[in-house]
């Protein structure tokens, strides 16, 4: 995997964890567990992406600097 792309990769996994983060602390959230116990879709959907997006690009940037 090319090295630039592995970097965006884990910045943009990033970004989205702190945006799922930032939503889970929202008041639709608050409600969402008030009643179902758990946060909304959207808050579940950004983490989970966002790690995913993350691990790749970190595993990626790690990997390249071992090619080298």
């Amino acid at each position: 995997m090319n090295k630039a792309v592995s970097l965006a990769l884990l910045v943009a996994g990033i970004v989205l964890i702190v945006y799922g983060i930032s939503a889970s602390n929202s008041v639709g959230s608050g409600f969402s567990r008030m009643f179902t116990g758990s946060p909304t879709d959207k808050t579940l959907w950004l983490l989970i992406g966002g790690g995913a997006a993350a691990l790749i690009g970190l595993v990626g940037v790690m990997r390249g600097s071992r090619e080298n």
